[in-house]
């Protein structure tokens, strides 16, 4: 994601100490007038912006970031390189939650959009047909020769491109669609993830930041939910094709030319390469790395990474033939 975060308003001002006062960290050197630009992932931080590490998975990203400014436990702190302040805290995600929503205060928001432009206005899209009872918010963009079918909520700030033809019953928010896109009826994309963390008394919802990119020539189903991402993205190449009832989790990369069959899943933060094809009702978990050119089988449950060019299927997803020889003798 970059800096400039079109659908959420950040703090104007956020000052480290109040960083630290929010962390429950105390820290001798005196911070008082140093000024925090943002929050972000470890990959997309900057030099003044704060990030976070919560498992070892990602060490190799410690050496690349800019940020000076790393979110930690005690038990994976000695990892961190020397030069980078280390804040150290006991549960790494809910801090980084907690400093979200204190960053950008309506973060949590999810009311329905009441910034509604007048039916008027619509005639100042430029050869856009617009469906029965279509709801726009402000500063939305909508290129020319693109339609709204009927129901249709598109909320404040979604830009969509050219020649896109978006269904009935559709709603589009944080999100900004590329050219040539069809989305089909009853498709929600842009919602929150589903991230929060347990607790006895009072679940704590996890803020989502982050927005939904559509590339350009992708067909998305019906009845998909894709949701936004937490701090990073979530991501769908161009020439990806989705077919109905695909729900496609927070940070999800999925990569061009990718063709996914119905009822497939995919938990959050899970990248998926360049000409991957899933057959219907797969599971794919998260954080996972699905290499190019991979062939899923439907119906299989893909919980570790897979590499370039392989072909797997079942639960756990291994090697097809693999698969069909063990099955032949069942």
């Amino acid at each position: 994601m970059n800096h400039l975060n079109l659908f959420f308003k950040k703090r104007k001002k956020i000052y480290f100490h109040k960083v630290l006062e929010n962390l429950n960290i105390k820290k001798k050197k005196n911070y008082k007038n140093f000024l925090v630009n943002d929050i972000h992932t470890i990959d997309q931080a900057k030099k003044n912006d704060i990030t976070f590490f919560h498992s070892s998975k990602y060490k190799d990203l410690l050496n690349d970031t800019s940020s000076n400014f790393i979110i930690t436990t005690l038990k994976l702190s000695n990892l961190l390189p020397k030069s980078k302040n280390k804040l150290i805290v006991n549960n790494v995600l809910v801090s980084v939650a907690k400093l979200t929503e204190y960053f950008y205060p309506d973060s949590l928001n999810e009311e329905f959009e009441n910034k509604i432009v007048n039916s008027a206005k619509k005639k100042l899209y430029k050869n856009v047909k617009f469906g029965l009872n279509v709801l726009l918010g402000e500063n939305v963009k909508i290129g020319i020769n693109s339609s709204i079918g009927h129901n249709t909520i598109i909320e404040s700030n979604v830009i969509i491109g050219k020649n896109c033809k978006i269904g009935s019953n559709v709603i589009i928010k944080k999100s900004i669609i590329g050219n040539d896109v069809f989305i089909l009826d009853g498709a929600i994309i842009g919602k929150k993830g589903f991230g929060f963390f347990p607790d006895k008394n009072k679940n704590i919802r996890y803020p989502h930041i982050g927005m939904v990119l559509v590339g350009n020539n992708v067909e998305i189903g019906c009845n998909n939910t894709i949701d936004r991402g937490s701090l990073s993205n979530t991501v769908i190449g161009n020439n990806s094709f989705l077919d109905n009832q695909v729900h496609i989790a927070h940070n999800v990369k999925i990569g061009n030319n990718c063709v996914i069959a119905g009822q497939v899943g995919f938990a959050g933060s899970t990248t998926i390469g360049n000409n991957v094809m899933i057959g219907g009702q797969a599971g794919i978990s998260g954080h996972l790395k699905i290499g190019n050119n991979v062939k899923i089988g439907g119906g299989s449950g893909v919980i570790k990474n897979i590499p370039d060019n392989a072909k797997v299927m079942g639960y756990p997803a291994s090697d097809i033939k693999k698969f069909i020889l063990e099955n032949k003798k069942l």
